[in-house]
């Protein structure tokens, strides 16, 4: 089990220190594979996982037989011998096998639950940190993508405001056009400073999660086609939330535990049975005579505790762990509840996604005829140049906003799959694979 624990983390290590040095583009799944070997939120619920483990044989140590050896050496005297001083020892080795503890016994299965809790929130870590890393990518996409369309109004901007100096030192145009280029043209500078901070914030979010510098990044080419949900119906989909939801999974081992708490708190009322065997070893004063010789005792046999008034306390720690268990059923129905609301939160969010990213790519192309048409009147002279400006921002906006579209597109769809509980690294290596 420790194998299969570390060998995951040990091939992420060897991963990103054959990725980072590269000279190539990072892509989406060489900085997944770096987060595995460096983020600390991940590194936590590792060691979280590790500590998990040793449940089991602790709870395994109630069924096992227990040995102890005592002893004790002093000097002493009696009334019955005046004047005499002796030395009195003894040793005594014992070994206890449980035979019936019904506690014991529920907490080793108990053990094995959380065993399995303590599985599914490293995986429930594992599917956080894919989209950790997803998002964090995206964003500085993002980022790059708003500082460059914003560069590229900018220059639009410039060649416009040239051309209204131009137009008006030869008087077929007023000031008016200038001062209007002018203050389009500061403000894509202030837009433009801004972006270059939040491009910095972003890839800093970024590196703080793969723990090295990302350099420069593989894109999502503009013309790429975002995968539909497979399948295409919602209540498949909500189904195997119900079913696979990891914090659903969680709940329902909760859920399980808690039964065997009342089990435990019942056996305050059961006899427990353990198998006894003792040997000893013993000098000193044996009734009127002082022995300086050892005397070896053996003992073998069956010892049974039969419980019989407790104060109520038995009673009451059954009725707590009933409360519990109820409790626990109320947060399993909860957490599969809010499992198929957010099943369907995403499911609807990957096709509202989808719809935007077609609606813009229309839009996309309507305003770029929109712009090559009020460039030509305004060389004409059936437009002014506010219209060329607006025209512009219009474009580089649409566009923008199409790129941003596609980025959000495809986290709905790891969202999609996270909520369903089924969220892996194939999922990563399909969305890589659509970077160039």
């Amino acid at each position: 089990m420790r194998a299969r624990l570390y060998a995951p983390t040990l091939c992420a290590l060897l991963s990103a220190c054959a990725y980072l040095p590269a000279a190539s583009a990072l892509d989406l799944e060489q900085a997944y594979q770096s987060a595995l070997a460096h983020d600390a939120t991940f590194a936590s619920a590792r060691a979280a996982y590790t500590a998990t483990l040793e449940k089991l044989p602790q709870a395994r140590a109630g069924l096992l037989p227990s040995v102890a050896l005592t002893g004790n050496r002093a000097e002493a005297s009696t009334t019955r011998l005046p004047g005499v001083q002796y030395t009195s020892e003894s040793y005594t080795l014992q070994l206890i096998q449980p035979l019936f503890r019904w506690a014991n016994w529920q907490s080793y299965e108990q053990s094995k639950l959380q065993l399995a809790i303590g599985e599914a929130q490293l995986a429930q870590g594992r599917q956080d940190l894919i989209l950790r890393v997803a998002q964090a990518y995206f964003d500085v996409l993002a980022a790059q993508d708003n500082l460059t369309f914003i560069g590229a109004q900018k220059a639009a901007i410039s060649e416009q405001l040239e051309s209204a100096k131009r137009n008006f030192e030869i008087g077929t145009a007023t000031i008016t056009d200038t001062y209007e280029a002018q203050a389009r043209y500061d403000l894509a500078q202030a837009q433009e400073i801004q972006a270059e901070s939040d491009l910095a914030v972003r890839i800093s979010a970024l590196q703080q999660i793969i723990g090295a510098p990302a350099g420069d990044l593989a894109k999502l080419p503009p013309a790429v086609n975002v995968p539909a949900p497979q399948p295409a119906k919602i209540d498949a989909w909500t189904e195997q939330a119900a079913a696979n939801n990891l914090a659903v999974a969680q709940a329902s081992l909760a859920s399980e535990i808690a039964q065997r708490d009342i089990e435990i708190a019942k056996s305050g009322h059961y006899p427990t049975v353990d198998l006894a065997a003792n040997i000893g070893r013993t000098r000193g004063l044996v009734g009127q005579n002082v022995v300086n010789d050892f005397y070896t005792t053996r003992s073998v046999g069956v010892q049974v505790s039969v419980p019989i008034f407790s104060g109520f306390a038995t009673t009451s720690r059954v009725d707590e762990a009933v409360a519990l268990s109820e409790k626990a059923r109320s947060d399993l129905e909860a957490a599969r509840r809010a499992a198929v609301q957010n099943t369907r939160v995403a499911f609807q969010g990957v096709n509202a996604g989808l719809a935007q990213v077609r609606a813009l790519e229309a839009a996309q192309v309507s305003s770029r005829s929109a712009l090559d048409a009020n460039k030509t009147g305004y060389e004409v002279g059936v437009r002014i140049n506010i219209d060329v400006l607006n025209a512009q921002q219009q474009l580089y906006s649409t566009e923008r906003d199409l790129a941003k579209a596609r980025y959000d597109a495809l986290m709905s769809g790891l969202r999609l799959k996270a909520a369903a509980g089924i969220l892996s690294e194939e999922d990563v290596a399909r969305v890589n694979a659509l970077l160039r």
